[in-house]
């Protein structure tokens, strides 16, 4: 099949001409000082940069000392202002390749139909609510950025990894926002939205419930950047070469799967390393293990726009895959870090319009005031409308216009004219026709009154809050649940607490009946939520939309539902001691590297650990440097010497527990066995430590003395493939 050609193609990760061209314009104004002498911003070579110029050894600083001032003022001023959102984010680079010319059909962006071209894209995951200094691992949505420097210009998907959004109408933006972040009073708390501020918001705000379930499931504690998927959120439309427009959501699958931490986990990592998602993704880019992404499209028909049950320009609401299947259009690898983070992670200026021909935005109300947004808050960071010459931003393709001034103003425009239409410049630069790249937005028909309103078929906001929940899985609900009494148990007010119960009730009467255990708040009858200033008008939109399309369930919601199962990249730790068996430690260790997963050896010191048979094995990580939080499943070789020193270390019995509390897969073998036992890992059988047999229960892998080492190691791998053993959350936990 040809597709299946293209996308293993695509897997070969070699370069082409037409990218090492790309790529050259995008590298022209990177610097690399090795063997270079020092010099000042004008080029002027330094000999000493450790003392001030000064009127004698002990005397005051001299003014004509502008290496000192040029140096510290470039100091002063090395900060700029951080986003009001989207402030903590980590990027890479990389190439995005379509699989085939199918979307010619659809568009005219060349980028998505050419599929000999690669497109160097860089990509910004983020936290949303928390300051620059924030940790990576809270509760919250992440931001999804994607550029890609296309031969047309500049692209920009703007995304999340949640598909809906909290709103309907950029004008509530501000609100939204406020309420989320610390309190203006105190400043308090730090990127999170356990506080009554946000709650009382939301509580107020029916819209918002679809977008709630989203937040307080597992979606919102993703497990890497590379283990999450992203999605444009808004409605777009494609327009083919004969302005021919269709209505698109764009969707970014993660090859790696979709995979989340748990909350406890979460929170301790927030401590431990609170730049965990950001160091994950460095480590796996330097190690080879290239992040990958497909990209895919549902697409309606225009004349298809008012045949679902939901309104396509409403942020709040998602596309059910069962109506509009994903249709893959090509794959996105990363594949390189960042040269200088300042430079690019953190200058990197993204705008939802940023758009080349073929692709271009819909009446959304929130995309809309997005599209204002986005170029006002660079203004405010960069002070300068220049900032689309900063390098990180610089299109691949040349640039020519009459925008010749501004603060730190980068090209040296040439010649005396800088307007149009001109004659003295030949009426240069000219007009580009449709035919020739011009840019030409969709002739839409818009007519109407001005309005201070949103149309009815925007005033359904808990049908598909309730089609999330009834898509979700068992373990799925009690996340959320537990999420729930997290979140509402750091509201002080009962009367929100009771309002978001009462709005719960209408997602789901369950729901709310098991949100309401754990808050101490009893589910208001007959509740009604109170009125908002939404002023919905009915319409032809409205009349059209009501009997549209439905579905009572949609698996894609769910994230264990659509689970890949690889061991690809998966951390495993590996808990020794002197006395260990080496055979088998080699053994394992070699089958876990081929699945594509790494191992690390964990002890109490760092050092080397001699093997029972006298071979030396050094230490990855001790105790006190790292925790089980930091590594997807545990292995404990068998050893007298080696597991009678893990039961005398509180750090290593902690690990296991911990582990198995957070439902990860944990192998041993022979006497490892009784380590599991002395760690309280109940509730599983274990396999007999003189037999043959390997016995997996619940993702724990044990194996007798005889037992065969490959068979042990292939239990292990499918375990860890899992990811998640739920079903302990049924068993008896653990002290951890």
């Amino acid at each position: 099949m040809k597709e299946q050609e293209d996308k293993g193609n695509l897997k070969e990760n070699k370069p082409n001409v037409n990218e090492n061209s790309k790529n050259k314009q995008l590298e022209q104004f990177r610097e690399d000082s090795k063997d270079q002498f020092m010099t000042t911003d004008q080029g002027v070579r330094v000999n000493h940069t450790a003392d001030h110029l000064k009127a004698g050894p002990r005397g005051p600083l001299l003014m004509e000392d502008f290496h000192f001032r040029e140096k510290m003022t470039h100091f002063d001023h090395e900060s700029i202002p951080e986003r009001v959102v989207h402030a903590r984010g980590s990027g890479a680079h990389g190439y995005f390749q379509a699989y085939d010319d199918s979307l010619k059909e659809f568009t005219k962006a060349k980028f998505l139909t050419e599929p000999g071209t690669r497109t160097p894209v860089f990509v910004r995951f983020s936290t949303v609510v928390g300051s620059r200094g924030s940790a990576d691992t809270v509760r919250d949505v992440r931001g999804f950025a994607t550029k890609f420097y296309t031969e047309e210009g500049n692209y920009d998907l703007v995304g999340n990894n949640m598909p809906p959004f909290f709103i309907q109408d950029a004008n509530k933006f501000a609100d939204l926002v406020h309420a989320i972040k610390p309190d203006p009073d105190n400043e308090m708390p730090q990127a999170s939205a356990a506080h009554d501020t946000f709650w009382d918001f939301a509580s107020l705000m029916p819209e918002s419930m679809h977008m709630i379930m989203w937040v307080l499931s597992d979606r919102a504690i993703p497990r890497s950047f590379r283990m999450m998927d992203g999605f444009g959120v808004h409605t777009f439309r494609l327009i083919n070469e004969a302005g021919k427009a269709c209505f698109v959501k764009f969707h970014w699958r993660s090859l790696l799967g979709s995979h989340s931490l748990v909350w406890d986990e979460a929170q301790k990592l927030a401590g431990k390393d609170a730049d965990w998602l950001r160091r994950d993704l460095w480590e796996a880019i330097e190690m080879g293990d290239y992040p990958e992404f497909e990209l895919s499209v549902q697409i309606v028909p225009e004349e298809d726009e008012f045949k679902f049950d939901f309104d396509l320009l409403d942020a709040t609401k998602i596309i059910p895959e069962e109506l509009v299947p994903l249709r893959p259009v090509g794959k996105m690898i990363l594949n390189r870090n960042p040269d200088n983070f300042f430079a690019e992670t953190e200058q990197v200026a993204f705008h939802p319009g940023n758009l080349v021909p073929g692709i271009d935005v819909t009446n959304d109300p929130l995309l809309q005031g997005r599209l204002f947004s986005y170029i006002d808050t660079q203004l405010n960071r960069f002070n300068s409308a220049n900032f689309g010459e900063v390098p990180i931003n610089r299109p691949i393709t040349t640039t020519h216009n009459h925008q010749g001034a501004g603060f730190m103003r980068h090209t040296i425009n040439k010649g005396k004219v800088n307007y149009w239409p001109n004659s003295l410049g030949g009426g240069c630069p000219m007009m580009a026709p449709g035919n020739m790249g011009g840019y030409i937005h969709h002739m839409e028909r818009v007519e109407g009154h001005k309005i201070r309103g949103r149309s009815e078929s925007f005033n359904d906001h808990y049908s598909q809050a309730t089609l999330f929940w009834n898509s979700i899985t068992e373990p799925e609900r009690k996340h959320i649940v537990k999420a729930a009494h997290f979140e509402l148990g750091k509201v002080m007010s009962k009367e929100i607490r009771q309002r978001m119960l009462g709005h719960f009730n209408k997602i789901s009467p369950e729901l709310a009946q098991r949100v309401s255990e754990g808050i101490g708040v009893e589910i208001p009858k007959n509740f009604e939520p109170e009125k908002s200033d939404n002023n919905y008008v009915a319409d032809d939109a409205s009349k059209k939309i009501k009997k549209g399309k439905s579905v009572k369930e949609t698996d894609f919601v769910s994230m264990e539902k659509h689970k890949i199962e690889t061991a690809k990249s998966r951390q495993i730790a590996i808990l020794l001691e002197d006395g260990y068996d080496y055979c088998e430690v080699m053994q394992v260790k070699s089958a876990l590297e081929a699945a594509g997963a790494h191992a690390k050896i964990v002890s109490k010191f760092h050092g080397m650990r001699k093997a029972s048979s006298g071979e030396e094995i050094e230490t990855d990580k001790s105790h006190i440097t790292t925790a089980s939080i930091m590594y997807d499943a545990i292995y404990i070789p068998e050893g007298e010497e080696h597991i009678k020193a893990l039961l005398k270390e509180g750090d290593a019995i902690h690990f296991v527990n911990e582990a198995f509390k957070h439902c990860k897969p944990i192998a041993t073998s022979g006497n490892g066995i009784a380590l599991l036992q002395k760690a309280s890992v109940l509730g599983i059988d274990f396999a007999d430590e003189n037999s043959q047999d390997v016995l997996t229960d619940s993702g724990v892998v044990t194996a007798g003395n005889d037992a065969d080492a490959d068979e042990f190691a292939a239990a292990f791998i499918n375990a860890i493939k899992k990811h998640r053993h739920w079903d302990r959350e049924e068993k008896m936990m653990v002290p951890a």
